[in-house]
This record gives structure tokens, sequence and C-alpha cells, in this order.
């Protein structure tokens, strides 16, 4: 096990009816900016909700943040901040909103420049920023208990990650019943961007993280449970698959399991460019690359990908031999994300030979040439992974 140091500090409020404890989550002189996405907080009563329990306090909303939150409309943000003195954060509703949170919380305290600076540098050069918490709807990026943050730029035409120690939320409000009047497409969506946030941390190469190994295989396991459950009735919530839909998500990239070990994310970065050029769903970006890249890199990932399909899908000798078994659980792993209604085909939106050298060219473009836990996966391999994902 390599090594590391762990520390996460931000508090969860888990349960039904978590939202009222935001009478003592904030603090009490606070002057609160509340974040939200569309008008689904308002519609389905949690904005409500947390208005209720902020009490006396004085607080105003921002609404508009965008899927894939747009950095035009996080500075907007930042300009209601300063102009309402706003000395608090509150984002209320899935990994975009909160994902805004993080740069509206560091950009409101950048007199430098151009705030963009901040995620050009990864975060780096975030010395400060507002305190902030969250008050989760839509469990997936697991933004609600992380440092990290994907902003798009529209103007450059591109999306970048940052995180920062100081971009923790202080708290995160995780009440499974938010989840109820989610559509389908946005539950399995969620699974599977926490199937590939912990495919990214567990299939890369064994440093003898056994602790973090079975972590990560649980939490696999238990989303290829409760997704197929959920997806199947969505109008019909059972609470316990939704509670550990929520906790799993959170769990996936909250630090620990990524913690000694080596991490990929090429299939993120790989994705982020699709989302970019074409406005496909994040989660969906994921399924079309996944099973194609772990294909490409069978040599490099080959005993974790056996380790996968021993422990994960219970493919031990008699299912054939090492490479019919790691075969079989990329194909498993296709169709698992089929089952759910996320295709993994670029053909399933429209998208041909013209896609792949466009998110090449990006690639190129932005430096994303030298991806994967062993910064090997460059431009041709990206163009081989996702060619095969026609």
């Amino acid at each position: 096990m390599q090594n590391f140091d762990f520390h996460n500090p931000t508090r969860i409020a888990f349960g039904q009816g978590r939202i009222a404890d935001l009478a003592t989550l904030v603090p009490a002189n606070a002057r609160v900016l509340i974040l939200v996405g569309g008008a689904s907080a308002e519609k389905t009563g949690t904005l409500a909700e947390v208005r209720q329990a902020l009490g006396a306090r004085s607080h105003a909303t921002f609404s508009g943040i965008e899927p894939n939150p747009h950095y035009e409309t996080c500075l907007r943000a930042v300009e209601q901040v300063r102009a309402h003195g706003a000395d608090f954060l509150l984002a209320v509703g899935g990994g975009s909103v909160i994902d805004a949170a993080k740069f509206i919380a560091a950009a409101a305290l950048y007199t430098e420049g151009d705030p963009w600076t901040l995620v050009e540098q990864r975060g780096r050069t975030i010395e400060r920023a507002l305190p902030f918490g969250s008050v989760l709807t839509l469990p997936a990026t697991g933004s609600e208990m992380n440092s990290g943050s994907v902003i798009t730029h529209h103007g450059q035409g591109f999306k970048r990650a940052f995180s920062s120690p100081h971009c923790y939320p202080q708290f995160s409000v995780l009440d499974p019943t938010k989840t109820y009047t989610l559509p389908l497409k946005q539950l399995a969506n969620g699974v599977v961007d926490a199937f590939v946030h912990t495919t990214e941390q567990y299939l890369t190469y064994p440093v003898g993280g056994g602790v973090q190994d079975r972590f990560a295989e649980g939490l696999l396991m238990e989303l290829l449970e409760v997704g197929p459950r959920i997806v199947a009735a969505p109008e019909q919530p059972d609470y316990t698959d939704r509670a550990n839909m929520v906790w799993a998500a959170t769990w996936a990239i909250n630090g620990m399991i990524g913690s000694g070990v080596p991490q990929d994310w090429a299939t993120h970065m790989i994705g982020h460019e699709l989302t970019a050029l074409y406005g496909i769903d994040h989660g969906r970006t994921l399924a079309l690359v996944l099973p194609s890249l772990l294909h490409e890199r069978r040599v490099p990932k080959r005993a974790k990908l056996l380790q996968y399909a021993t422990r994960v899908w219970g493919l031990g000798e008699a299912a054939g031999d090492e490479e019919a078994r790691i075969t079989a659980a990329i194909e498993r792993t296709r169709a698992f994300f089929e089952s759910l209604g996320v295709p993994t085909r670029l053909s399933a939106y429209g998208l041909g030979a013209e896609a792949v050298d466009a998110v090449v060219a990006n690639l190129e473009a932005h430096g994303m040439t030298a991806l994967g836990e062993h910064r090997d996966l460059d431009a041709a391999a990206a163009r081989r992974i996702l060619t095969a994902a026609l």
C-alpha cells in the first residue's frame, strides 16, 4: 500500500427529516445564499423545508445552475454573493449544484484576476473559500463529501476539474426520500456514476490495498444489487434501496477507497470531452467509455480485472481461462449499464467517426494525452477506445 494522508472534515446528517437540522448546522448569524438548479427543488417542497429550517437567518436564492455547471453562471452567483454580502453558501441539489458551490465559494474571495485561473491551476492556488453546506437531492457525483469540482467553460469549450482542501462542505444533509421524485434517467445515471467512480480507483494495479479493495468491491456489489431494483420501479421507491444508493454514491468518492492506491480517471477525462462537445449527461459518457477502455487496457489492468471478475462477478476458473474471464467481466459491466437504460455506444446518440475525431482533438488541445494510472494512455489509445465504442 502506498503512503497516504486521509482527512475528511465533512459532517454528514443522514436520514429522513434531517433538513430540519439546518437550524443548528448553519451558523445562527449567517447571511445565506441558497444555490439551486432548476425548479424541482421548489416544486417538490424541498426549498420550502430549507427556508423554514433557516428560520430568521437572512437568506436569498440564486437559481439556474445547470447540469455540468457553467463558469459563466457561477460568475453571476459570485456577483450576487458580493452584492448581498452573503457569508455562507447552501447548495440544494445534486452534484452540479454542489460543484458550483465549491467554485463560487472560492471565487467570491478571489480578487487577483480572472477566477478561471483557480480552475486552470486545478485548485492549487485556492487559499480560502466561503463556508458552505449542502442538501443532497440527487446521489451520483459524491461531491457532497469531497473537495473536488468540475466546471464547464463554454467560452473555451471544455470541462475541467479542480480540488482544494478549502472546498469541503462543512456539512451535507442526505435524506434518501429526496430521491423519490427523481426521474428514471437521473436515477440510472447516478448508479452508473457511482459505479465508475469506484472502478476508477479500483481497476488499476495491485499495491496491497486490501482494505480499499474490499470496500470498493462491496460498493460495486451493492450498486449491482440495488441499481436494477431502483430503475425497475422508480415511482415505487424503497427507502432501504434508496438509502444504500445514496450512501454508496457518497462513499465511492469521499477519498477513502482511493487512499494509498493508484487511481485512473481516464474514463472521466474522455467523458468530460463528450459532455462538453455534445451535451451528453456525465453518467452516460462514463458508460460509453468504460467498457471499451477496459478492453483497451486489459494488459496493464490484468491482475485487477481478474480480481474484479472473481470477486464482483463470481467468475472463477470454471468460467474459462483468464482472458475469457476478463472479457466476460467487461461485457457484464456493459450489460449492467445497458440494463439500466444507459447506452454504451456512441451510435445510440447519433454519433459516428466524426465524434471520435472531435474528442481526440479536444484531448490533445487540452493536454489530456498522458492519462490513466500509468500516465501512458495517449491520444492514439483514446482514439482506439472511442472507435471501439462506436
